[in-house]
């Protein structure tokens, strides 16, 4: 019963690989691993059992998650044997092989690490071409931003589409008060970086909302960072809405001061009222 797990977990693998072209044929994969393409067949129609030779030169040669086909662990792809995360990034092509911006709404963001590498996740997501991007000279993603903690830069709702920043690429792509999307196990963060990988092999996010505290994550801890580079903001007709959260603070900030100004004029004059009323007697 466990080797029929086992199998299938290897057939979903080799079917998810195929599906982001990790290889350009299943002869090819069956060579590249020193197999015979009809064994590979096999396997996925059901007709025999994955070996143990054969999952190890799998592993070793398209990185597949050891955790995922012996305990059903998520990813799929992407865990190393000692446990440490080693991405490999999904993409979406379109008919002319060029590859296509996918976007990361809020509602898809929760568990995201855990699901990135899953078929059904991933084709669920919305794709795209955007005017201006050559996604050949790149990996390019989408994510709709939520929260304040990027106000007045960017507002819950906004999108922006990054670009894919490679492991190798750390120390000499994030550059001090860019803002990335930083993306750990447990949360996807829009955050202005400070690099700090040379003394502490840190990164400290900052929030322009001075509100927020300012975090720091380890460079371990991090599965995935997209640089910024297009906002893309709802539009609204009305000048009454070009106002902000921030301009309305001002305005009660004016009213209330102008209520106190009222108030302490109002005082001086009793105080006036009654040093001469006292002066009189």
């Amino acid at each position: 019963m466990t080797e029929c797990i086992v199998t299938t977990r290897y057939v979903e693998c080799v079917r998810f690989l195929q599906q982001i072209d990790a290889f350009p044929s299943l002869r090819q994969f069956a060579i590249s691993l020193d197999f015979h393409p009809q064994c590979i067949h096999d396997i996925l129609k059901g007709k025999r059992k994955v070996t143990l030779d054969m999952m190890r030169k799998t592993i070793e040669k398209f990185d597949i998650n050891p955790d995922f086909l012996f305990n059903g662990r998520l990813p799929m792809i992407g865990a190393s044997q000692d446990g440490e995360f080693n991405p490999i990034l999904s993409v979406v092509v379109d008919s002319r092989n060029e590859e296509k911006i996918v976007h990361i709404p809020i509602a898809a963001q929760a568990g995201y690490m855990d699901q990135v590498h899953d078929p059904v996740y991933f084709n669920d997501l919305m794709s795209y071409t955007f005017p201006g991007y050559d996604t050949t000279r790149g990996s390019f993603r989408s994510f709709d931003v939520s929260g304040e903690s990027m106000e007045p830069s960017l507002h819950h709702g906004d999108l922006i589409i990054c670009q894919f920043v490679e492991p190798d690429d750390y120390r000499r792509r994030i550059r001090d008060n860019f803002v990335y999307v930083i993306i750990t196990r447990d949360s996807i963060l829009v955050k202005r970086v400070i690099s700090r990988m040379d003394e502490d092999n840190v990164l400290e996010l900052h929030s322009d909302n001075s509100f927020y505290n300012v975090q720091e994550v380890s460079v371990n801890d991090i599965c995935e960072v997209w640089e910024v580079k297009t906002k893309v903001s709802p539009f609204m007709q009305s000048k009454n809405n070009l106002r902000s959260g921030i301009h309305e603070q001002i305005d009660v900030m004016k009213q209330t001061i102008s209520e106190q100004s009222s108030s302490i004029n109002t005082l001086n004059r009793t105080i006036e009222m009654l040093l001469k009323a006292q002066r009189q007697s």
